[in-house]
């Protein structure tokens, strides 16, 4: 099955082909550099990320760019409350960015350009689209006039004159902004400066780009007039990739995206996220909390990449759980390998187990249907942890080690598409911990109670194990024991 992805311009999924052959030019909507990313930021990241591996994974070159949005109307706020600047407030965000990003294991992008590095090619494309007639002047702003691009509404189904009669009851004539306007729902390209803001030379006066016209700009300098992907979160599909296509497209004659991708909304126990109801969560205060980064991102990939997904205990709790599990698979190699006469636990792509790849490809063609490649992923993971406890418990396995290392180095190369990693930890000897032979020991006690049918001291020993971090597994061969924090 080759690679088929649900568009959202064209409502419906689609196979996959590029501009060039071979290559896929990406852009991913980035954020607004004002405050702290939140669990949103986290699902589109990781996301946005990991079609980025899927598609080198099946052969594609991929350059991925991702913006920062760097003056706003959010960013000069926070600036006025801290008495500071908006450079100043787009920097420290811009750095807290890249450390949650590396602490959620996201790869950098190929490039991260900023609107104010990007004032040339913003102003280039206002200048465009004035000359076509897509655009006017008025008083120090420019607007762009939406009733002049036909096509406007494609990408999010709306039609101007259903948004014109919702909005009747909303719209203040007598604000200024809107007295400036030829029609109500034209949007500005280039805002007059504001005393006390910062301002660019422009040949319409001093002042600032508008955000949707950043995008736009960016996307031109970077990857030329038409990409494949264009990806951003749902909320973004209208106004703001609406407003891009709109600019784009009335300057090139071209499209601006031959795919739209959108990833689903975050909610907490049910709750859209914000600060006005307590449950807004940032990613290093979650991180923080101890919820491991791997957890979280598979608490991401376990949902279908456009739905809505609800952050809740119970959810991170399972998805702890299932990291625990594929943690112990993917440390099977770093645990064993020596004892099975693995000389180096370095990867051969070539080596991989074709049935396995094959199963995992076939469900992530399907839409990057992550979940259904966690499968695969999960049986791999359980298949090694079980030969991990029959060789701690009994030497030896009868599956051969080059079999073993077939699975093993399936694992790891499809658990790394989805970002999913493991280092051995060096953990510190707790003093409530036990040795192994002193858990061997009290199992050989918990075996003797069974023996006499003290089923009450049997119990309380496995108990005992349990609070101490020992599972145990009885088998008809006996029982088989493992630490669960390994």
């Amino acid at each position: 099955m080759t690679l088929s992805i649900y568009n959202t311009l064209t409502r419906r999924q689609e196979p996959f082909t590029t501009v060039e052959p071979g290559k896929v030019k990406m852009y991913y909507c980035g954020v607004t550099v004002y405050d702290y990313c939140h669990l949103g930021h986290a699902r589109a990241c990781i996301v946005w990320d990991v079609v980025r591996r899927y598609l080198q994974f099946i052969g594609y070159d991929v350059r991925y760019i991702q913006n920062f949005t760097d003056i706003d109307d959010k960013i000069l706020n926070r600036a006025r409350q801290e008495n500071s600047s908006m450079e100043t407030v787009a920097e420290r965000y811009i750095q807290a960015y890249f450390e949650d990003m590396s602490r959620l294991g996201i790869k950098e992008a190929d490039e991260y350009p900023r609107a104010t590095h990007t004032m040339n090619g913003i102003q280039r494309l206002i200048h465009d689209l004035e000359h076509k007639g897509f655009a006017y002047p008025a008083d120090g702003d420019v607007y762009y006039a939406v009733r002049k691009f036909d096509e406007y509404g494609k990408l999010s189904g709306r039609k101007l004159e259903d948004l014109q009669a919702g909005a009747s009851d909303r719209v203040n004539i007598e604000d200024a902004e809107y007295q400036k306007k030829q029609y109500p729902f034209d949007f500005a390209l280039w805002k007059a400066a504001k005393p006390g803001e910062p301002a660019w030379e422009s040949p319409w006066g001093k002042g600032r780009p508008g955000w949707h016209i950043e995008c736009s700009a960016m996307v031109r300098d970077r990857l030329g007039d038409t990409i494949d992907i264009h990806a951003g979160g749902a909320d973004l599909i209208f106004p703001h990739h609406e407003n891009e296509i709109a600019q784009s497209e009335a300057v090139t004659g071209k499209p601006l995206a031959r795919y739209w991708l959108h990833n689903g909304m975050v909610k907490v126990d049910g709750e859209k996220m914000s600060k006005s109801l307590g449950n807004f969560t940032t990613i290093r205060d979650l991180l923080d909390r101890g919820v491991d980064p791997m957890a979280l991102r598979l608490f991401v990939l376990m949902a279908q990449y456009r739905k809505p997904i609800d952050f809740t205990d119970e959810a991170i709790l399972a998805a702890t759980n299932g990291w625990h599990t594929l943690r112990e698979g993917l440390l099977f190699g770093s645990q064993h390998g020596k004892q099975l006469g693995w000389e180096n636990l370095e990867l051969n792509k070539s080596q991989l187990e074709k049935f396995e790849v094959e199963k995992f490809t076939t469900a992530v063609n399907d839409d990057f249907n992550f979940p259904g490649g966690l499968v695969v992923i999960f049986e791999l993971a359980k298949e090694l942890r079980k030969e991990g406890n029959i060789i701690v418990h009994q030497g030896k396995t009868a599956t051969s080690a080059d079999q073993l290392w077939q699975k093993w180095q399936t694992l790891v190369t499809l658990a790394d598409v989805l970002g999913l990693t493991a280092q051995p930890e060096i953990e510190p000897i707790s003093q409530d911990s036990l040795s192994n032979a002193e858990i061997e020991d009290l199992i050989q006690k918990r075996q003797e109670a069974r023996k006499a049918k003290n089923f009450a001291e049997s119990d309380r020993i496995r108990d005992e194990l349990l609070a101490k971090d020992v599972a145990l597994i009885d088998t008809k061969e006996g029982t088989l024991w493992h630490k669960m924090n390994n």
